[in-house]
């Protein structure tokens, strides 16, 4: 892994002064059509460092405010094992009332980082944006597996999917149609950028499949899939989602790098880093939860303990 995000100057990059804290978790456990996503973390990181950081739509440099690239999470002895590590890892920088970001690896890291944010902030959404609905309850003889990425969060918070055109018929059991706008149907519905956000509570934290965009657009996924989103399309949901709502962190899955394809990773990048200049033009330019009140605690984000305990 590289030393600074996106080749930053140090002064950007320290853990004291940033506001933004990045994870790499670079694992491919149980993956069952492409492998690679373990090398996602990378090919992100070295597109990053050949990406132009001053914003245009924002008018904005958005890594000034602080981007600190953690240690790798290289847990790998067994899903449940990187779970847990993940889980634990983002917890720890929560808080210390960063805005915590993370980069896998397949999509069964999402169940630790989700697990970690609502444990955390009270009332969640998860914003899940796919093309697969990763409800299977089991897989393979695994809760952890990448097909149940969001099964927890289904029974724990209140989960939003966007941009589903691809399930096993099991999930419908698990499925909330009122909550899940497919692809298809998005297709041919004007306003439903505006139907997602009414079904979104205050605190939203995303999970972002990188198979959910067009594979005309972004090839290199484990499993892509026809008819998905593009990236003006996904720029203006974002940018939306991010004014109205209070989004507490986000992560990226699923890139599965493909040496004669680089246009994949480059996409990932400019989605993480456009991603973080809509967070802090929303809020200003700066990073503050202290109205966000924490799950069985008074104490606000911004008064959390600032040591470096493990939980």
């Amino acid at each position: 892994m590289k030393n600074n995000y996106a080749g930053i100057p140090d002064q950007y990059a320290k853990l004291e002064t940033a506001k933004t804290v990045l994870i790499p978790v670079p694992y491919d456990g149980t993956s069952t059509w492409q492998k690679g996503a373990d090398k996602g973390p990378e090919a992100f990181l070295n597109a990053s460092e050949n990406m132009e950081l001053y914003d245009i739509e924002t008018d904005t440099e958005v890594y000034k405010n602080g981007v600190y690239l953690a240690d790798a999470v290289t847990e790998n002895t067994s899903p449940e094992a990187m779970v847990e590590a993940v889980h634990q890892t983002t917890k720890k920088y929560i808080n210390k009332n960063k805005f915590v970001t993370i980069f896998g690896g397949e999509h069964s890291i999402s169940i630790g980082t989700i697990r970690a944010f609502n444990e955390c902030f009270n009332n969640l959404t998860v914003l899940h944006i796919d093309a697969h609905a990763d409800l299977r309850k089991e897989y393979e003889g695994s809760s952890c597996n990448h097909a149940c990425a969001v099964y927890e969060a289904s029974q724990t918070t209140n989960l939003i999917q966007v941009g589903i055109r691809s399930m096993d018929v099991s999930e419908k059991s698990v499925m909330n149609p009122d909550k899940t706008f497919f692809a298809h149907d998005m297709a041919t519905n004007d306003y439903w950028v505006e139907d997602v956000i009414d079904q979104l509570t205050e605190n939203v934290f995303i999970t972002f499949d990188l198979d959910a965009i067009d594979p005309s657009l972004m090839p290199s996924t484990g499993t892509p899939e026809p008819g998905g989103l593009f990236w003006y399309e996904t720029l203006d949901f974002l940018k939306k989602v991010f004014e109205a709502k209070n989004i507490v962190g986000f992560d990226i899955v699923e890139l599965c790098p493909n040496k004669h394809e680089k246009s994949s990773d480059f996409l990932a990048a400019k989605l993480y880093y456009k991603m973080l200049s809509y967070k802090f033009l929303s809020n200003d330019d700066t990073y503050d939860n202290e109205d966000v009140v924490l799950k069985n605690s008074v104490t606000k984000l911004s008064k959390f303990k600032n040591d470096d305990d493990d939980f």
